[in-house]
């Protein structure tokens, strides 16, 4: 019987690579300065920062052991997870915001803002990866418990702390939960480029990002890992996810627009979402294994996370094309109290990540610690969506105060940033 493991290839989310599942892996025209313009003339996307926020939720929550909040993250539901969410969004963001200004500065000026972005993404993973090793071997040390070294996998860092500290300055070595942000800080290093060439025609762009995804997969590229093994989201694969987030951006959303709102789009959508449904039922209830047929099986699986498995892309253009569909850029609910939470954690989403990934290392200690049951699991992640929420309400107080300060003497109103922290 195939297990679950082996349908889905790759890390879980933004966890440490397998070097076995490598193995497994192996066997869409306009004017590009309008283009470009449609992202300067535009205000804040709540959407985009409500489900970057549940991104950051789910990613937290799929960090803990399982428990019963497991049971409402999305990749229980289908093929993808909040690893999808997240690089899209972030994709569109980007464009948005230095597509903006590309247009008004000029290539030099945008490629700096984007240069000192990079650094600023570059220096949180470095403080990420000091403060959780310094977590990560003090319960270890404390508790007379190695076991924690080497679930986060630190071994190595225990083992030769001065060649995997350059390794990690190198991006080349990552405790588990670490995966994200060195993949982020690879692809926006490139958004200059993308952003250049989209200027020159955007759907060549894209036409050359999914050309690079198909060669990822003939020629099996991809960039290795300290001290083995491979990085656990590959960037010559993820590129195409957010290259596609800059492209919708840029216009492509728009030109999409007759498609998503075609009816044969959406019952096309909802029949891959019921189908990805059923499969996923298969993995967690076996006697249901034998309705799905043997060819199929050969064919589908595994669903390789790392070179993020064309399955897995159509699974979230899917949920994707329906959201838009269902819910409106100027829906009512995205000014609701009860969503205000998600959306200032999508705001401040470097700071959030951070913080998510040492909840979730603190959340793993304390159910590994003590044996609370069920309930247990349940109040250890409510707590740390609390923390992180309550963080998010920090952070923005502290930046619309330091906003009205600045603005009372240049005498200006202060501009959000339209990235939204990401």
């Amino acid at each position: 019987m195939t297990s679950i493991a082996d349908r889905i290839a790759g890390p879980p989310l933004a966890g440490a690579a397998d070097a076995s599942a490598r193995a497994a892996a192996a066997t869409a025209p306009v004017a590009e300065t309008p283009a470009i313009a449609i992202a300067a003339g535009g205000e804040r996307e709540l959407r985009l920062d409500l489900f970057r926020g549940m991104a950051l939720w789910l990613i937290f929550i799929d960090h803990l052991p399982p428990n019963i909040l497991t049971w409402f993250t999305i990749r229980n539901y289908g093929f993808s997870d909040a690893t999808e969410i997240f690089i899209f969004i972030s994709g569109y963001t980007a464009a948005f915001v230095y597509g903006r200004a590309m247009l008004e500065a000029g290539f030099v000026v945008a490629t700096a803002r984007i240069m000192r972005r990079v650094w600023q993404i570059y220096v949180a993973h470095v403080f990420l990866f000091t403060i959780f090793l310094a977590e990560i071997s003090y319960v270890a040390t404390s508790f007379e418990n190695p076991l924690y070294s080497e679930e986060m996998g630190i071994m190595d860092f225990l083992k030769q702390p001065d060649v995997t500290i350059i390794q990690a300055l190198l991006l080349r070595f990552r405790p588990v939960n670490m995966d994200v942000l060195p993949l982020y800080i690879v692809l926006m290093l490139f958004l200059p480029l993308i952003l250049w060439l989209m200027k020159w025609r955007a759907d060549i762009t894209l036409a050359l990002s999914a050309a690079l995804y198909a060669l990822t997969w003939h020629y099996d590229l991809y960039l290795s890992a300290y001290p083995n093994g491979f990085w656990a989201f590959n960037p010559f694969a993820w590129q195409l996810l957010f290259v596609f987030g800059a492209w919708c951006a840029l216009g492509g959303a728009t030109r999409m627009s007759r498609i998503l709102s075609s009816r044969v789009t959406l019952w096309i959508c909802f029949a891959y979402l019921f189908a990805a449904f059923c499969v996923t039922l298969t993995w967690y209830l076996p006697q249901l294994n034998h309705l799905m047929p043997k060819r199929i099986e050969q064919w589908m699986y595994p669903i390789n996370k790392t070179d993020l498995d064309v399955l897995r892309f159509a699974h979230f253009l899917a949920l994707a094309a329906i959201t838009v569909r269902f819910l409106p850029k100027d829906w009512p609910g995205l000014k609701s109290p009860w969503l205000r939470p998600l959306i200032l954690c999508g705001q401040h989403s470097l700071e959030i990540f951070c913080l998510g990934v040492f909840l979730a290392f603190a959340g793993h200690f304390v159910l590994a610690e003590i044996s609370g049951g069920a309930w247990l699991h349940l109040v250890i992640s409510l707590s740390g969506i609390l923390i992180m929420s309550a963080a998010a309400w920090l952070f923005s107080w502290y930046k619309h105060s330091a906003d009205k300060s600045a603005s009372r003497k240049k005498g200006t109103v202060g501009n959000a940033d339209m990235a939204g922290g990401g």
